[in-house]
């Protein structure tokens, strides 16, 4: 049996960067309740809008568009435009709820926003959040609780349900009719443009119309409602079957190595049934030999823009993401033929080395994280040689860093959302491209964590010295704790219902959360995972490698656009092979700094950095074709770069290997994170000319091959010693993937 940490990793006197106040980050006690405000705070999380400025623009709680404004809560079940380049969905309320004693709510922009004389009063207070849920109380006596997945959109009068209040429910459009059954407990309204939702109320819940778009209660009502938006009218019965059970709560467990176990806590009768998106439907499995989901409801759908999403019943999921492998180096490994080609390019990167010279978090981290590369080819081709340079190098770059003596810049610690933050970003939230107020950490930490690593691996006695610091960093990402006791928000951009990262911060955007770069996000994780590895530390390694597997399998789910597929709509499918930047209410084909046109910088930031994981990632020799046909005339633009280029023919070479190298041969400029030398080693550890062969299916398992080449027990057939390459000390593994015993996770 996989072994379940118990513990947190670095969880003894953890070493933080100095504590500072930002002039640039809000004031949390606006919308998060007082208990809130002495634990870490999310700031990238799925309901990150309802937390800024006003808390008024809509979040997508699957499958309802929800927004809270004044004393209402608004509910749209969204509809999408879909264009060639894009495709979005935008909120159109359908019905909006408030308390009676609240002033009635104006539709057309989900409630009334305007009362402006008790302002603080008059708006929605977080009262508590999880991984998979969001309880806000509304003015008037009204606690929503908001479970992503749900669909039911329920709420309580506060006070345990014994505080009575009205109710008032408007429509967008007109009310055709308005029906309840002879308890008044199921209500049915169905509007003029021909949705049908329904009510479910836990006592008689008794209205009357005030107009033709109003309808409030004659009496005052206490218990529970569960609103639902009936999109087939042969659904009705399985809505009713399943309203008596409501979640409050839903938390992700990530104790076992490449699974997710989700639980809900839940009141009232019966079992409970949510949606799960095609991801959840592609990991969920069966536990210890009994259903992780009493039923999976094929037949119940909500269309949504992350695919159709289906009814699963159960209290709690078992999800298990696809194991993969964390290695210093590549999986395939080059052949001795290839060394001479690879060492005469690092002879010249390693040369050509000098000080960096931004301040910036993402550029510096990207600098570090090249030169880092240079030393682990060095290793692979078994020329060590120039591993004491970079070693230099790197020492040099990042020491100051973690030892707060950069000039120009510095990680400090926030205390009031619990999070990194830099010197220069706690005055000014634009630079460090939006470091300081959230953005993309897991982007510019990812870097950093990389060259962390790979110096603690050649430089043992200075990854001792700076092991607290490095963590540091790590925690801001991959940090599992909670509560008052905990510095870093729990997995700051990782979201654990879509299975993929969120950048974005603490900026307020109408479509939601986003992410641009998927390899980037998955960097990060890997590179977590590496600096574990650097230190033998196994939860580390488990963590941020499922982590890793799961970004990676939510980027070829919503991101890979492949031809045929039937996550989008048509006319998107056929002029796209990635997707640009995904929001949560959107899909865009351009980038934030390139449009549509752009198609091989689009490649590119969806490849870079090209790393061992980077096999994983593009894995699927057919959509790698597709996308190298797709991106290619675009290098013919007058504009187009040669640092972008590189990132196409690197994909190229995994199905047309000599092709790829007669490219790559002509290149002379290169992404700040890419090099010659790295572009060599991608091309000569790859299949070879026509895809000939395939990478081998992931392990059954297996943690990392790492293992081996760590000199850890789990090896059977360890070659301490041996440098790693195609005969070497990884040998064992790539051959057969049953060579680690995983004795680091097994008991």
């Amino acid at each position: 049996m996989p072994r379940r940490w118990k513990k947190p990793f670095f969880s003894s006197a953890p070493f933080r960067f100095p504590e500072t106040e930002s002039v640039v980050l809000p004031d949390p006690s606006a919308f998060f309740s007082k208990r809130l405000l002495s634990s870490p705070l999310p700031t990238n999380s799925f309901f990150q809008n309802f937390v800024l400025n006003d808390g008024d623009q809509p979040e997508y709680i699957h499958p309802y568009l929800v927004k809270s404004s004044g004393a209402a809560v608004g509910l749209s079940f969204p509809s999408r435009v879909a264009e060639p380049r894009w495709i979005y969905q935008s909120f159109v309320p359908d019905i909006s709820i408030s308390s009676f004693s609240a002033p009635p709510p104006t539709v057309s922009d989900g409630g009334d926003k305007n009362h402006d004389d008790h302002r603080r009063r008059r708006r929605h207070l977080i009262t508590s959040f999880d991984d998979l849920s969001v309880t806000m109380d509304l003015p008037g006596g009204l606690r929503c609780f908001l479970v992503r997945g749900s669909p039911y959109v329920t709420m309580a009068t506060v006070g345990c349900h014994k505080i009575a209040t009205g109710i008032s429910i408007a429509t967008s459009q007109d009310v055709l009719y308005f029906t309840s059954d002879s308890q008044h407990t199921k209500h049915t309204l169905q509007l003029t443009n021909g949705r049908t939702y329904l009510c479910y109320s836990s006592s008689p819940l008794h209205v009357a119309h005030t107009s033709l778009s109003t309808l409030v209660t004659t009496a005052d009502y206490a218990g529970v409602l569960r609103f639902a938006y009936l999109p087939d009218p042969k659904y009705e019965s399985i809505l009713d079957r399943y309203c008596g059970c409501y979640p409050i709560s839903g938390e992700a467990d990530l104790t076992r190595p490449f699974s997710v176990k989700y639980k809900w806590k839940t009141r009232g009768t019966g079992e409970l049934l949510l949606l799960g998106h095609p991801l959840h439907l592609r990991l969920l499995v069966e536990e210890d030999g009994n259903a992780s989901a009493s039923a999976v409801l094929r037949n119940f759908k909500y269309e949504s823009i992350d695919g159709d999403l289906v009814g699963v019943v159960g209290r709690s999921w078992v999800l298990k993401a696809d194991p993969i492998p964390i290695t210093w180096y590549s999986i395939l490994g080059l052949t001795e033929e290839s060394y001479g080609e690879v060492i005469s390019a690092l002879y010249r990167d390693v040369d050509a080395l000098k000080p960096i010279a931004t301040t910036s978090t993402y550029g510096f981290g990207k600098e570090a994280a090249r030169a880092a590369r240079l030393a682990l080819i060095a290793e692979e081709v078994r020329f060590p040689n120039l591993v004491p340079a970079v070693q230099l190098f790197l020492e040099n770059s990042i020491t100051p860093w973690l030892e707060g003596t950069f000039f120009g810049n510095a990680f400090l610690h926030d205390a009031s959302w619990g999070g990194l933050i830099t010197k220069q970003g706690a005055i000014d939230g634009a630079v460090d491209s939006g470091f300081s107020i959230y953005n993309a950490h897991h982007y510019h930490l990812g870097y950093f964590l990389y060259a962390i690593a790979v110096l603690s691996k050649i430089d043992s006695v200075w990854g001792k010295a700076y092991k607290g610091q490095a963590y540091a960093l790590a925690k801001d990402i991959v940090n599992l704790d909670r509560g008052p006791r905990a510095h870093y928000a729990r997995l700051r951009c990782f979201d654990l219902w879509k299975l993929h990262s969120w950048e974005g911060g603490l900026a307020e955007f109408v479509d939601g959360r986003n992410q641009q770069g998927t390899s980037e996000a998955v960097n990060a994780y890997y590179a977590a995972a590496l600096l574990g590895m650097a230190h033998g530390d196994s939860q580390l390694i488990a963590t941020a490698s499922t982590l890793a597997a799961l970004e990676i399998q939510a980027a070829q789910t919503w991101w890979h656009v492949r031809e045929g597929q039937r996550m989008y709509e048509e006319n998107f499918t056929k002029e796209n092979r990635l997707v640009g930047v995904l929001w949560a209410n959107k899909r865009d084909s351009a980038l934030w700094f390139a449009p549509p046109e752009s198609k091989d910088i689009r490649l590119g930031i969806h490849v870079l950095p090209l790393l061992p994981i980077t096999e994983v990632l593009f894995r699927d020799l057919g959509f790698v074709r597709e996308m190298v046909d797709w991106a290619a005339p675009a290098m013919e633009r007058d504009d187009a770069e040669e640092s972008w280029k590189g990132f196409v023919h690197a994909m190229e070479a995994v199905y047309d290997n000599q092709a790829a190298a007669r490219k790559i041969r002509t290149l002379s400029d290169f992404d700040a994170g890419n090099s010659l030398s790295n572009l060599l080693w991608w091309l000569h550890s790859r299949a070879g000319s026509g895809g000939e062969k395939v990478m081998p299916p992931p392990p059954q398992g297996e943690l990392a091959l790492g293992c081996c080449r760590r000199r850890l027990t789990c090896c059977t057939r360890r070659k301490e010693e041996a440098p790693p390459h195609s005969g070497g000390a990884l040998a064992c593994c790539r051959k057969m993937w049953a060579c680690c015993s995983r004795k680091l996770l097994h008991d």
